[in-house]
């Protein structure tokens, strides 16, 4: 196979990917092999290469926003030669945690990160657990289906733990990839959206999707939050959206990774009830749902594709914010 692949010796570097030829190791029980399609560029492979997450091997190949076909498996595995998936962040538990037991196992006590941990679909094929793999609609292509399994699934989790019930005014913090496909779900609820958010051309996009109400990094909704959904791995973000938050609200941290929170007045943004969570990757029960749902609602997102030789390009304009929705890395 071919794959776009990160040493950690290269960490921080403009071009820390590397193109290379590998074999397919044999597969294990209950593990298939896919033939990458799509795969969406995700903020975390960004955290992963420019060093801010813990590297955990020497090399990997990131990217956990998979659409493929399955192309080989194992003898105990059922599902059909040819099944087109997608495959997510979540690449499997340990099923036996105090988490796992309670129906929480996106906070398992041994999970295993597609792209992180084990080897990500920036590749021409992918091995990946069956039981952790999601059939995929008809309704939507590759390009556009790649998004919707994390970007899509994590913004789904967010509403859920900022407790967004309908109707209610909500507010997103940063409109890239994740915050687009959450809008439209905010409006089949009948909620009122604000969006606060840096740069003139993610503002026009905002407004093109039907955000309520749109203003810069430095604006104040125009009426207070009853949730908010913070999405830059940015502290200050985070006492942006509690300074809009009335009583009893709840800030959501859509984030893997935080610069800072800066000190602030707890009289005054915290106090009254107002709460601040934190958003921990997905569970496969939040994926059916949300994946189920976006066919549904007909969700589609808007992309960029880059070829698999321009994955470094393509990490770049996530870095730098230079598309607008999702950015997708395409195999030919």
């Amino acid at each position: 196979m071919t794959a776009a692949v990160f040493h950690t010796s290269r960490a921080g570097q403009s071009a820390p990917l590397a193109l290379e030829t590998r074999e397919s190791r044999p597969l294990n029980a209950g593990e298939i092999l896919v033939a990458v399609r799509a795969c969406g560029v995700c903020r975390t492979d960004l955290h992963i290469v420019e060093g801010e997450l813990a590297a955990r091997h020497a090399s990997i190949i990131p990217g956990h926003q998979i659409v493929g076909t399955i192309a080989e498996r194992a003898p105990d595995v059922r599902m059909a030669i040819g099944l087109r998936v997608g495959i997510s962040w979540l690449g499997g538990t340990d099923g036996t945690c105090r988490f796992c037991r309670s129906g929480r196992e996106n906070l398992c006590d041994a999970p295993v990160f597609t792209g992180y941990d084990i080897d990500g679909g920036y590749a021409t094929s992918v091995i990946a657990r069956a039981d952790f793999a999601y059939g995929l609609s008809d309704q939507l292509d590759d390009l556009h289906a790649a998004p919707l399994l994390c970007a899509g699934i994590i913004g789904f989790r967010a509403l859920r733990v900022a407790g967004v019930e309908r109707g209610e005014h909500v507010g997103l913090y940063g409109f890239g990839s994740s915050a687009h496909l959450t809008l439209p779900i905010l409006k089949s609820w009948g909620c009122s959206v604000s969006v606060v958010t840096r740069g003139a051309r993610h503002r026009a996009f905002a407004e093109k999707l039907g955000a309520d109400w749109v203003g810069d990094e430095n604006a104040t909704p125009p009426a207070q939050l009853d949730r908010a959904i913070t999405f830059a791995p940015s502290g200050d973000v985070v006492v942006s959206a509690l300074k809009a938050l009335r009583k009893g609200g709840v800030v959501a941290i859509n984030a893997i990774h935080l610069d800072r929170i800066p000190q602030f007045d707890y009289d005054s943004l915290l106090w009254g009830e107002r709460e601040i969570r934190s958003v921990a990757n997905m569970t496969r029960a939040d994926a059916r749902e949300f994946l189920a749902l976006s066919a549904a609602l007909g969700l589609k997102p808007i992309t960029t594709e880059f070829p698999l030789d321009r994955a470094n390009d393509a990490l770049l304009a996530v870095k730098h914010d230079d598309v607008d929705g999702a950015v997708v890395i395409t195999m030919t």
